[in-house]
């Protein structure tokens, strides 16, 4: 069983962190990134990994890629055949949540690179960052004057995607009529916290399973763990749980896990296995504690990350949960535009 579950651990490792490289879009289109001064011309097909135009969905998705530079010192090289490559296939392990529900557009932007975030403090990496949400904001700036439309609108990322996430409604959805079209925001594995709450209004955290306009985040954990990259030692955050939708502490019987799913870098199912585990809200880290799985067989994979941080599994874990509620926050938000149009 062990081996088994290295191999799916393995398999999902490939897509988070992209070791692959497939593409999603148009081969050799790729080939030229076009520039504006100091920034991306998101005007040219080639500046997306994923442009869904013309898909007659229920929704857009914004989705922001997670980490995947593992060559750069400080900011991706968009224009590198091979980062795009392990751009596209993380993507590929996402892209299956949205599957029939939602029109997806994904650029390519010049994210942190992994070192930033192992060599350098918080404070110091935060020019990088701002580097990563310039091309990320200009992007969803092109998306929105020239696709959307008025249409509703999912934000979603994982780990510095999910941070990207967290900037874009920041800075854009205090407009009160593009707030009205946010139908939610998954921003899993990066904090949300208490204080970006209080400080962003239009930051509002989900407390079920169908409300609207609303932050969707966990992070995943053993039981032990008490100190990690995206929640440290000290902090709370503030997860959802995603086999109940509550975000008090009651532990979720694995029963209610309806699938675990690990993709491979070619963006295939490589296995799914409903009721992998249980998990609940831990009351003093904020954090998602994961049970019924063994750390040594979902290992961290990431420097300086204990064993039984399982930030690279956390879509995984839970994935057809996470799957079934995009739909049915999508129609929540449907149904409130209509009750409030009549």
């Amino acid at each position: 069983m062990k081996g088994i579950k290295g191999r799916i651990a393995a398999a999902f490792m490939s897509a988070a962190l992209a070791l692959g490289a497939v593409g999603c879009g148009d081969g050799d289109a790729k080939t030229t990134i076009s520039k504006v001064g100091d920034g991306i011309d998101y005007s040219v097909k080639s500046s997306w990994s994923v442009y869904s135009s013309g898909q007659n969905r229920q929704a857009d998705v914004f989705l922001v890629a997670p980490t995947v530079d593992t060559t750069d010192e400080y900011n991706m090289d968009i224009s590198s055949e091979e980062l795009r490559g392990r751009f596209d296939s993380a993507l590929k392990a996402e892209l299956p949540l949205f599957e029939g529900t939602a029109a997806v557009y994904s650029p390519y932007y010049r994210q942190a690179s992994m070192k930033v975030y192992s060599g350098l403090s918080a404070a110091d990496r935060e020019q990088y960052l701002k580097t990563a949400y310039k091309d990320v904001s200009d992007a969803f700036k092109y998306y929105l004057d020239n696709e959307n439309h008025g249409r509703p609108i999912i934000l979603a990322g994982f780990s510095q995607g999910a941070d990207m996430c967290y900037r874009l409604l920041q800075d854009h959805f205090g407009d009160e009529q593009l707030a009205s079209q946010l139908v939610a925001c998954y921003a899993i594995g990066w904090a949300c916290t208490e204080e970006m709450t209080a400080s962003y209004p239009q930051i509002k955290f989900a407390r079920g399973e169908d409300d609207a306009g609303v932050v969707v985040s966990f992070e995943c954990e053993a039981e032990d763990i008490e100190d990690s990259l995206v929640c440290p030692r000290g902090t709370k955050m503030l997860s959802i749980n995603p086999l109940t939708w509550t975000t008090g502490s009651e532990k979720a019987d694995k029963s209610l896990n309806k699938g675990a799913c690990f993709f491979g870098s070619d963006g295939k199912l490589k296995t799914e296995q409903p009721m992998l585990c249980g998990c609940y809200v831990d009351p003093v880290r904020g954090t998602l504690k994961v049970t019924d799985i063994d750390r040594a067989d979902y290992p961290a994979k990431l420097s300086g990350q204990a064993e039984g941080v399982y930030h690279i599994y956390d879509l995984g874990l839970f994935f057809r949960n996470l799957q079934e509620n995009i739909g049915v926050r999508i129609k929540a938000h449907k149904a409130a535009a209509e009750e409030k149009a009549a």
